[in-house]
């Protein structure tokens, strides 16, 4: 049975690495996700396009009628700029040029 309890949410999103924008909101029981982006106002401060937008609870993507519970943490993600795989061989090139600069053999 869901409480008649207001929920307690945050919305969170990072524009850029070390900077985080969040808003505490209080919603009306069987709020969603959506209602939550919505209602934070975060969408349209940095111009977001609901269009395409990856959210989720707690480190855990989800869809936008996804039901909230008290005390949830939305996350709004921003789009990888870098593959994990690419920037991993970017690290080992340059890890490679620093030691041939130093005279060592690479690490294999």
């Amino acid at each position: 049975m869901a409480s008649a309890e207001p929920l307690r949410v945050e919305v969170v999103y990072c524009p850029r690495p070390g900077h985080t924008d969040l808003v505490s909101l209080t919603l009306a029981p069987g709020a969603t996700l959506a209602d939550a982006l919505q209602a934070s106002g975060l969408l349209e401060r940095h111009g977001l396009a609901t269009a395409g937008l990856r959210a989720g609870i707690w480190c855990r993507a989800s869809e936008p009628d996804t039901p909230l519970r008290d005390r949830d943490r939305v996350e709004i993600y921003r789009p990888l700029q870098v593959d994990p795989k690419e920037a991993r061989r970017q690290r080992y090139q340059q890890h490679k040029e620093r030691s041939a600069a130093k005279g060592r053999p690479p690490a294999p």
